[in-house]
């Protein structure tokens, strides 16, 4: 069976509070009965030793008992729940409650017989007596016997102590109860509802509706965590669709430049307008190549960006790299006037040497496609204790912050004049990432625009 979160919420706290409650009354009656009874044990030795040591003060030198005083203290007694008799030392009664007054003792022990058997059902008590001795100068005048309901009893002021405190148990129980049907209600409420805005934003952003956010606060830390990946997820789906719709507009107005002019030069010649002479099947062919580099290029992307991209390393010096692929740039830069430096000593890395020449191929391709005539590059080699990083740096044009967060995306170009003189195809930066990726590394960008560009790639030395 299915219920919604705030009824099962609900439930679940009126039956953890049903549980806690009967638990807490249990052991709280257990707890109490317990010690009472202990009480009461312990109170009937002391009136006993009480009565025993008031009896023995009767006693006076000459041999004599004062009976007067020991039949207040028995009558005392009996009033007490306990039945005392007196003998001397030759066995003769000096007093004795059942002698004084027998119907009341049998009164008194029916009537605790029945307090017990009220209270406990399968009580299994009667009558106790204990005997104890009365000396005068370390010799024995006499004996006192106690009797009483054993091993214990409750009177009729204990009983009511008893249901006193039951009855207040049974109070505090009920508003217990209520109480946590008030707190659960709240409870739930605070947990439900930012769970259900979150399921019903969730419906939205299913939806294609990706600029709903949960703007609700909570004071429960998974519950912010949820939002914010939601609120994350949402804006993380709305930039991509942006990112999808430009992609989607980029790849058209990449093949809709070389299909419209092959399809303008065929029907020319197609109509006679044109002779099919070699200049032309030229141009149409090189059209045709346009469109096979850009085929290229999105199969090339597909193969970086696979997550079974495979790895080819072997131990190599990275700054021996560096130093080789600037030399291989250095016309290009020297006809733009760039001032090219290097800097870094000896580093032995693994990793895959090709793939990692290419991230730096791409990483100076854009430095310089980027730099004006007169501008700097500089490459830095750092090393730490299982790392190091590599740095290009140059004065260009720099990178708007706008751009900034989407630069490694496919087909992402920040020049929106969408040129390929000057953009290229917008995945230099994205195979650069991927490859980092591959290697456990991490690359980072730093721009301002007018201000130049920094592009940081952090690489293990030992990538097992």
């Amino acid at each position: 069976m299915k219920y919604r979160l705030k009824t099962k919420l609900s439930l679940s706290y009126i039956f953890i509070a049903l549980v806690c409650i009967f638990l807490i009354s249990v052991f709280t009656n257990l707890f109490l009965e317990k010690n009472f009874k202990d009480y009461v044990i312990q109170n009937q030795k002391r009136k006993n030793n009480e009565i025993v040591s008031l009896i023995k003060e009767q006693y006076k030198e000459d041999g004599k008992w004062d009976t007067r005083v020991i039949e207040n203290i028995g009558i005392n007694a009996l009033e007490q729940g306990m039945i005392i008799r007196v003998t001397d030392s030759n066995g003769k009664v000096i007093w004795d409650a059942t002698v004084h007054n027998n119907g009341m003792c049998q009164q008194m022990i029916s009537h605790m017989a029945n307090n017990m058997n009220s209270r406990y059902p399968y009580w299994k008590g009667g009558y106790v007596e204990n005997t104890y001795k009365i000396d005068f100068k370390s010799i024995q005048v006499g004996t006192v016997q106690i009797g009483y309901y054993g091993p214990y009893f409750f009177n009729d002021n204990d009983l009511e102590f008893i249901n006193e405190i039951n009855k207040l148990l049974l109070v505090v129980g009920i508003f217990s109860f209520f109480l946590s049907l008030v707190v659960g209600a709240y409870m739930t409420k605070s947990l439900s509802n930012p769970i259900l805005k979150v399921k019903d934003t969730a419906q939205m952003i299913s939806k294609g509706h990706f600029d709903k956010k949960i703007n609700e606060k909570s004071n429960i830390i998974e519950i912010l965590e949820l939002t914010k990946t939601i609120n994350n997820l949402a804006e993380t789906l709305q930039n991509q669709e942006i990112l999808r719709k430009r992609l989607t507009a980029d790849v058209a107005h990449e093949l809709r430049t070389p299909l419209a002019t092959l399809q303008s030069h065929i029907e020319a010649m197609i109509d006679g307008i044109w002779e099919m002479d070699i200049e032309r099947l030229k141009s149409c062919h090189e059209e045709i190549m346009r469109i096979k580099r850009l085929v290229g290029d999105i199969e090339k992307l597909s193969k970086y960006e696979s997550e079974n991209l495979i790895l080819n390393k072997t131990y190599f010096d990275i700054s021996e790299l560096i130093k080789n692929i600037i030399k291989n740039f250095e016309v290009d830069f020297y006809n733009k006037e760039i001032d090219i430096k290097f800097q870094g000593k000896k580093e032995i890395i693994n990793a895959d040497k090709d793939k990692i020449s290419q991230v730096i191929v791409n990483l100076l391709s854009n430095a310089l496609k980027y730099t004006p005539k007169g501008g700097k590059v500089r490459v830095e080699l750092d090393a730490f204790k299982d790392k190091i990083q590599i740095s290009v740096i140059d004065n260009g044009i720099g990178i708007s912050h706008e751009d900034l967060p989407y630069i490694f995306e496919r087909f992402y170009r920040a020049d929106k004049s969408r040129s390929r003189i000057t953009g290229g195809a917008g995945i230099g930066l994205t195979i650069t990432k991927a490859i980092v990726d591959a290697h456990n590394g991490k690359i980072e960008v730093e721009s301002q625009l007018n201000n130049g560009t920094k592009f940081i790639v952090i690489l293990p030395k030992d990538n097992m």
